[in-house]
């Protein structure tokens, strides 16, 4: 592996891989799905054309700066692209901050926790970050449970925090340390 590739990581029934350009009509088609993004903050709705693959073209850039890294979340066995998920790093604070979704119609099967499990461990090894966090919609409980079985902890809410269509939503903040 050439150090600017972000690579490749396996748990047992996922794999996690940098997106290509092929992938971006299924981002299109599971990101622009009205429930998977009215959860996510910064999730383009509608999705148009075009847009997965500048996301897409961003990311080894992003990875090789130091700024982020984003694995499409792929089923082992059969290689079906399922989400994405991503550490957005602040080295120079030995932090980041995980973001992730999940295709609605691989929801509850437990692969947004294993997927956060791996890319936290991935997160303090390779980058030696002292704290990982994320956030998530107080609507959207479901988020939660999965950093909490992740092995996140609750540090607080942010009331009726961000404006994110047409409603102010709370925020809710969890956080991990290496």
């Amino acid at each position: 592996m050439a150090p600017y590739e972000i690579p490749v990581l396996e748990t047992l029934r996922l794999r996690l891989r940098p997106f290509v350009v092929i992938d971006a009509p299924e981002v299109q088609r599971l990101a622009g799905d009205v429930d998977v993004a009215r959860n996510t903050l910064a999730m383009p709705f509608p999705y148009s054309d075009g847009m997965a693959e500048a996301w897409i073209g961003n990311h080894a850039g992003d990875f090789i700066e130091g700024k982020s890294a984003i694995w499409a979340i792929t089923l082992k066995d059969t290689r079906q692209l399922i989400g994405a998920i991503g550490l957005s790093l602040q080295l120079q604070f030995s932090n980041a901050e995980i973001g992730y979704w999940i295709g609605q119609e691989y929801w509850n099967n437990g692969y947004c926790t294993e997927a956060l499990k791996e890319v936290i461990n991935f997160g303090f090894e390779s980058f030696k970050l002292h704290k990982i966090y994320a956030s998530y919609f107080g609507n959207n409980p479901s988020s939660g449970k999965v950093m909490q079985k992740a092995g996140m902890i609750y540090e607080g809410t942010l009331k009726s925090h961000m404006f994110h269509w047409n409603e102010y939503k709370d925020l809710v903040q969890y956080g991990i340390w290496g």
